[in-house]
């Protein structure tokens, strides 16, 4: 009996034993990720987790007739659920300091600098349209269809758009999906950009090089390198790298490239200076607005500067910028056509089907496919595309006045005000 005993008791500890066992490590693994929506955010402890899983946003799913009206456009991959790191700032890159506010009509950002003096920026990845929507949207009750046009955007673009400009050696912004949750470390900024996803990566400007570059002296914006043209200075621009960046923006269909879209890198060339271009800001890359709505507002005679994203460029004139008038103005054919050249050589299928990897697969399942068969496209056109480009550039002339920060200018409130717009003047 009493062996009997024995037996039921060590059997009863061991149970516990087990039972203790599998608990904890179900308790550490919910300490490493968890699933959040906006419902459970208030009740979670971040600094016990190191990753979530969260979708970007659930503002843009649609019933049938709405898909036909406003598009089918990005709502897959804005519902989808991926997992991201967690950030404090006060233990990011060992602790940065907020240096700014910055952002425009619909990106919140915030500019970081960490203790080696490297400059960040956290940028928004849901869309705060508020101050696009226009009166008369308002008076009509429309609002739904200026907040919705932010579908057309894919919200991880900038990935894919930088996993592409690696392969023909562009530089870029290494940007990284994160999840900032509320903290002490935001201070007055929580409200606003606690409990978010951001796109994390480096500031275009800066008296810290982080780029692979050699001998670079700073990174400035396009107002600073203007601004030290002016001064006389010893400095050009690196137009070939220029030109093999526009040729770039044509592929990946990002239309939004004015002049404060771009860093500078000014590096020492002996007795002189040379600004090698930065593209920051990839929102718009791999623009899809389909849709019976989104099809008329981007039609080329209403608002010729929002280019849909399709296998080819219908309307190559809006996407010439005045950016490109000042810097390019008189550079020969042949720049265009060798840099045209060399894109296609080193963007091969093989290597656009690489960067893929820059999306977790559940994305790369939803999107990746019709995207890159509109890259192939588009890369197969590029030299026609350059010549076009080009000519268009050479007659519309140089600059008759200085060129300015940015070419942010309000169009149309009535036909453009689902889009973040800034044309050309």
């Amino acid at each position: 009996m009493r062996k009997v005993l024995l037996a039921i008791l060590l059997v009863s500890i061991l149970f516990i034993v087990l039972a203790y066992w599998s608990f904890s490590s179900t308790d550490k693994e919910f300490k490493k990720t968890i699933v959040v929506n906006q419902e459970n955010l208030d009740e979670v402890d971040f600094r016990d987790l190191d990753s979530i899983v969260v979708r970007a946003s659930d503002l843009y799913q649609a019933d049938e007739i709405k898909k036909l009206m406003q598009g089918q456009q990005y709502r897959d991959a804005w519902k989808a659920e991926i997992k991201v790191p967690i950030v404090f700032l006060d233990s990011l890159f060992g602790g940065v300091e907020i240096v700014k506010e910055g952002g425009g009509k619909q990106t919140h950002s915030l500019k970081l600098r960490s203790q080696d003096g490297i400059l960040y920026t956290i940028r928004s990845i849901n869309k705060d349209p508020e101050a696009l929507i226009p009166d008369v949207a308002r008076d009509l009750n429309l609002q739904n269809i200026v907040v919705d046009g932010i579908s057309a955007q894919h919200p991880y673009g900038a990935l894919l758009a930088a996993k592409l400009a690696e392969a023909i050696d562009i530089i870029h912004t290494h940007p990284k999906v994160i999840f900032v949750p509320d903290q002490k470390a935001l201070g007055s900024f929580n409200e606003k950009f606690g409990n978010r996803l951001f796109l994390l990566e480096y500031e275009t400007e800066g008296e810290i090089n982080w780029t692979s570059l050699e001998k670079i002296k700073k990174l400035l914006d396009t107002k600073d390198l203007q601004q030290l043209k002016q001064t006389g200075a010893n400095v050009s621009v690196d137009k070939r790298l220029l030109i093999r960046n526009r040729l770039f923006d044509l592929i990946i269909g990002d239309w939004d490239r004015h002049a404060k879209q771009w860093g500078w890198a000014l590096q020492e060339r002996g007795d002189s200076l040379v600004a090698i271009p930065i593209a920051s800001d990839r929102d718009n890359a791999f623009f899809d607005a389909d849709g019976i709505i989104p099809s008329i507002m981007t039609n080329k005679n209403i608002v010729p500067e929002v280019r849909p994203f399709e296998d080819d460029i219908d309307y190559m004139d809006a996407l010439v910028y005045p950016f490109d008038r000042y810097f390019l103005i008189d550079t020969p054919l042949s720049i265009y056509e060798e840099e045209a050249h060399y894109i296609q050589s080193k963007l091969t299928d093989s290597a656009i089907k690489e960067t893929t990897s820059a999306w977790p697969k559940n994305i790369a399942d939803l999107d990746a496919e019709h995207i890159l068969e509109k890259v192939r496209s588009r890369r197969d056109q590029l030299l026609s595309y350059a010549s076009e480009f080009k000519a268009i550039v050479d007659k519309k002339g140089p600059l008759t006045e200085p060129l300015k920060g940015s070419e942010e200018e309000k169009l149309d409130e009535g036909l453009v005000s689902c889009f973040e717009c800034h044309p050309p003047k």
